[in-house]
């Protein structure tokens, strides 16, 4: 396998956001900008991916195999990452056959596309998944959907660098805690192990509870046997994908107010579910948040109102 530049460490700008929300309150938020390190390997899919790439290398594999949806961030950024490295992919999708703008860019980038179904999909947790899609594909490396276990929290703890390197830019000293979208948990969990224990970090899931976030962060932090402090509020708005009209006119709203581009599946419900929880007094005035901005505005062209 061709082994991307292990020295690539995309630098995402720390930009404080102004809301008229926030001043009220005495709630001072910075965004990391993750969007904005590369046009195609956005957010935070490269720092997910990383560490597994590394693991291919060592192994000696000439290819990635993983899964996700129609719309998916994860498979597109390890589509594009193949395409650009040189290295092969093969995505496992969820549901059937498709086409949207993101299956559209996944196969322009190489990837072999496999549609599992739904219920073959949902058995991607179960022992022995794996065993005829690598006896398929034998030299290639798999990686859990959305990059996730610990190789992909160990890769997503490099941002707290970050910011640290760019707090004094904003003249703050230091920070309250983390505010992110929460998928499968992956980034939530480096945050998490990057921090042990010294400040929160807050995971807006997009997904509904039974999606099983927080088994998958409780098994992470397990196996890196570090100190964890965390919480997990509902952003979903009924489900992975469901859309409202309140939830929109956030979205526009704050676009227009701020210059920042969301999208409704990660980083729109997770800054509205922020709203409501500083509306509601969950933060004393004076805290810092950070919110980390993952990206997936590539995925907003599946929605009519985004085309």
């Amino acid at each position: 396998m061709l082994l991307p530049p292990v020295n690539w460490l995309p630098q995402a700008p720390l930009e404080r956001l102004h809301l008229d929300w926030l001043t009220p309150a005495g709630i001072e938020v910075a965004i990391l900008r993750l969007d904005q390190i590369d046009p195609l390997i956005s957010g935070n899919k490269w720092f997910k991916l990383v560490e597994h790439l590394k693991a291919a290398d060592r192994v000696g594999a000439q290819g990635i195999i993983s899964l996700g949806g129609a719309h998916s961030n994860h498979l597109h950024a390890l589509a594009a990452a193949g395409k650009r490295l040189g290295f092969k992919t093969v995505g496992l999708l969820r549901g059937h056959p498709q086409q949207t703008p993101t299956v559209a860019d996944l196969q322009a980038f190489g990837m072999q596309l496999h549609w599992l179904g739904f219920g073959g999909y949902r058995a991607r947790h179960e022992a022995g998944f794996w065993e005829p899609w690598l006896a398929q594909y034998p030299d290639f490396h798999a990686v859990a959907e959305g990059g996730g276990g610990l190789p992909g929290a160990l890769g997503c703890a490099a941002l707290k660098a970050q910011v640290n390197a760019q707090l004094a830019g904003l003249g703050w000293s230091d920070y309250h805690g983390w505010w992110l979208a929460c998928g499968t948990g992956t980034t939530l969990a480096g945050l998490v192990l990057a921090e042990a224990g010294e400040r929160p970090v807050y995971g807006a899931l997009a997904v509904p509870e039974d999606h099983g976030v927080a088994p998958q962060v409780e098994a992470i932090i397990r196996e890196a046997g570090l100190a964890a402090d965390y919480r997990l509020i509902d952003a979903s708005r009924g489900g992975f994908a469901k859309v409202d009209p309140v939830l929109l006119e956030f979205i526009d709203s704050t676009e227009r107010s701020s210059g920042v581009p969301l999208e409704p599946l990660y980083t729109g419900k997770a800054l509205l579910a922020l709203k409501e929880q500083i509306k509601a007094g969950r933060f004393e005035p004076g805290t810092r948040l950070i919110f980390v901005h993952t990206g997936g505005l590539q995925g907003r062209r599946g929605f009519l109102s985004y085309s």
